[in-house]
């Protein structure tokens, strides 16, 4: 079993909660270093968003 699998097991169920917290740090990483690296930020944001799945729709969502 690979480590991303293990991580997936360990946050089955509690994906928002994750979503969450990599959204505070990109923001605080970004912030520390003035958007240097806000692109790379938001790819790894992205990426990780889609190894959790789907986020649930929200209103401010189409």
């Amino acid at each position: 079993m690979s480590m991303l699998d293990k991580l997936k097991g360990l946050l089955k169920g509690h994906e928002d909660t994750a979503r969450e917290g990599v959204d505070k740090a990109g923001d605080a990483f970004n912030e520390r270093t003035g958007n240097k690296y806000q692109s790379q930020v938001d790819t790894a944001k992205q990426k990780i968003d889609e190894q959790l799945g789907n986020r649930p729709p929200t209103d401010d969502q189409p």
